[in-house]
């Protein structure tokens, strides 16, 4: 019996699909997205040894922290303390790990840390605009434009994150078009990468596949998009299968299925990295990333958090549990 065991949870068995890419880029957002969500403060050095963890784990974007104020976020108000922490660990490498960055003031910091790889968040809707940016929808382009020009101009990467692409509990349906306005915008001032929210996880593979088409449409290729799935529903792994099969190969992942949004209650954990990981081990799609360290990264994470992390992979995966006395100690 534990033969059999063994045999089932060394990976899943590989069957290669080839219409679909050989190879997938995970984008890890579960230092930043995945801990802003949590009650539990966790503490710097946690935070310094995740992300270390991840990138032993193969990860080749691993997004820190947010340089965003404290008072918006109380979980990332140490983001000085461990970005520094890291170039001094990590040398060089730390500088290339991409921060989210609200304004300009966000810039300046992330200039003097030496970093050369920041994230914007905008939205496809003015109510989660007002809310999340306290702009307008308008209004946030022209808080971000001097941002993505300026870094741009320094020679850093910009990703810019569209949220509520699929959906948005204030609004209800976002329409393709207003999406693809909003991506079109940010990309035409000068980002590089384009990722799209599922951010309360509503989106479902057809949904998916339309937006896609429209954006392409308008002249973004697959190759400057990402998927950022929430599985609210249960549909993350779907929508990723919809988009690798449409040509997308960049997917947001947080370890764990940590992450939500402190500014939208209905949304819930990201796609876990461990589920798409297993997903893209049993297509044999390459991403370079090791399921065991994910496994093992979940499992020393889980005490700080307070709670197991949700990822199914881990829960089937995970180390087995000391079990627990009952007998009295007199």
């Amino acid at each position: 019996m534990t033969e059999q065991v063994d045999r089932l949870v060394s990976g899943p068995q590989v069957v290669r699909d080839p219409s679909l890419p050989d190879r997938v880029t995970i984008y890890e957002v579960g230092a930043r997205d995945g801990l802003q969500n949590e009650d539990a403060s966790v503490p710097t050095a946690v935070k310094v040894g995740l992300v270390e963890r991840l990138l032993d784990a193969g990860l080749p974007y691993v997004e820190a922290t947010s340089l965003v104020h404290p008072r918006w976020v109380p979980q990332l108000a140490d983001a000085e303390e461990v970005l520094t922490a890291l170039v001094k660990r990590l040398g060089d490498r730390a500088r290339d790990l991409p921060v989210l960055v609200p304004n300009e003031r966000g810039l300046e910091r992330a200039y003097d840390l030496g970093l050369r790889h920041i994230a914007v968040f905008a939205s496809a809707t003015d109510t989660f605009a007002r809310k999340n940016l306290n702009r307008s929808l308008d209004e946030q382009y022209t808080m971000f434009e001097p941002v993505i020009t300026r870094a741009r101009a320094a020679g850093m990467r910009v990703r810019a994150y569209v949220s509520m692409c699929f959906g948005d509990p204030w609004e209800g349906d976002v329409p393709l078009d207003q999406v693809v306005a909003a991506g079109k915008r940010l990309m035409d001032l000068g980002a590089t990468e384009l990722s799209l929210g599922d951010t309360i996880g509503v989106g479902t593979p057809g949904h998916v596949v339309a937006l896609l088409d429209a954006l392409n449409d308008a002249g973004l290729p697959d190759d400057v998009l990402a998927l950022h799935a929430h599985d609210t529903y249960g549909q993350a792994l779907g929508n990723v299968a919809a988009a690798l099969r449409h040509g997308v190969t960049t997917f947001d992942t947080s370890v764990g299925g940590l992450g939500g949004c402190p500014y939208a209650e209905s949304a819930t954990g990201n796609l876990a990295t461990e589920d798409l990981v297993w997903m893209l081990d049993g297509l044999g799609i390459s991403t370079g990333v090791s399921l065991p360290r994910l496994v093992e990264t979940s499992a020393w994470l889980e005490p700080h958090l307070g709670h197991a992390p949700v990822s199914r992979a881990y829960q089937a995966l995970r180390p087995a549990q000391p079990a627990v006395s009952t007998t009295s100690r007199t």
